[in-house]
């Protein structure tokens, strides 16, 4: 409900922000999810591409020793590394590659006079999860503007647009566009770990240049009116059952298989046994799964994610008064 609180005190009035002057998108976060690897890599020899009357987005290849092993990670998952605790703890010699390049990251593009005000970060998984427009912070009213842009400005029905919240206090926040003044994840599937797909490559580009003409058109002074949107916000993680020597003993439901999005009612299967059982929801309430048997989360013991689905009301957003943009590029 802390959403829905925030949000609601600030209807009566539109949401002011300031300028965005400085704009990374990052790839390869993850370094075998290949569209956001495919597309910093063009964009960092051909950056004409990102270039707006108000700005020019920097492209930044966030874990480059894992892109070159086509690796999700080398230690450890750089998207789970930039908590305090890791960004503000001494260097040593024993620190796991991850820990230096976040530390490396948030020194460029979160620290201080650095900050940076925009951050995309661009994912892919292995689910059915067409266009996830993922937000870490329920406070964000500038990402929530631009997820709503994006679902009404790029509309595709192969890969449509979810908005989707992990609501976390900055303070507990460890990943990477925690460290931006706002932020959008962009998380496009299904696409196998270490293959690109044209059409989801094709989809990300679009989406990417849809947030930059919109980020151009807030600093030229565009006000965006209120508006209503549904968001699927996240419940809880689901493991997969397990033996008592704690291996998997069941596997997702072919039900339940890429139904990403799709509501789950109590006694609906959800998972079956090497034996034909099947294993059913036990909830009392209507959830929608997520991230549905992803590879990458088999290590962290996720099955699905667990969301609800919020409709919310949102503020309009203005550029803060006095801070119009001069015309040229800063």
């Amino acid at each position: 409900m802390q959403e829905g609180i925030r949000l609601k005190e600030m209807l009566n009035s539109a949401c002011q922000c300031s300028l965005v002057s400085r704009v990374v998108i990052f790839g390869g976060t993850h370094g075998n999810e290949m569209s956001g690897v495919a597309l910093a890599k063009h964009w960092l020899k051909e950056p004409s591409e990102l270039q707006r009357k108000t700005f020019v987005a920097e492209p930044c290849l966030a874990n480059p020793l894992a892109v070159e092993k086509c690796v999700r990670y080398v230690d450890s998952d750089l998207n789970r590394c930039f908590s305090e605790e890791i960004l503000r703890s001494p260097e040593s010699e024993s620190d796991p590659y991850e820990f230096i390049r976040a530390r490396e990251l948030y020194q460029k593009y979160g620290s201080g006079s650095c900050l940076y005000d925009f951050i995309f970060d661009l994912h892919n998984t292995t689910s059915h999860m067409g266009a996830t427009l993922l937000r870490c912070s329920a406070d964000d009213i500038m990402s929530l503007h631009l997820a709503n842009y994006l679902q009404s400005s790029s509309g595709s029905q192969s890969m449509p647009c979810y908005n989707y919240l992990i609501d976390i206090p900055k303070k507990d926040n460890v990943y990477l566009q925690n460290i931006g003044k706002h932020s959008l994840c962009l998380e496009l599937g299904p696409q196998p770990q270490g293959v690109t797909r044209a059409d989801v490559l094709s989809r990300m580009r679009e989406l990417v240049n849809c947030g930059l003409d919109f980020i151009d058109l807030f600093n030229q002074g565009k006000e965006f009116p209120s508006f209503e949107t549904d968001i699927y916000r996240v419940l809880s993680r689901v493991d997969y059952p397990r033996d008592s020597d704690g291996e998997i003993s069941a596997i997702v439901h072919s039900g339940l298989q890429d139904k990403d999005y799709v509501p789950l009612k109590p006694g609906h299967p959800i998972f079956t046994t090497m034996n034909g059982e099947d294993l059913l929801y036990d909830g009392e309430t209507v959830v929608y799964p997520t991230f549905i048997n992803e590879a990458a989360y088999y290590e962290k013991k996720v099955a699905f994610i667990s969301t609800e689905k919020v409709h919310l009301k949102v503020p309009a957003l203005k550029l803060e008064t006095g801070a119009e943009h001069n015309g040229t590029l800063q």
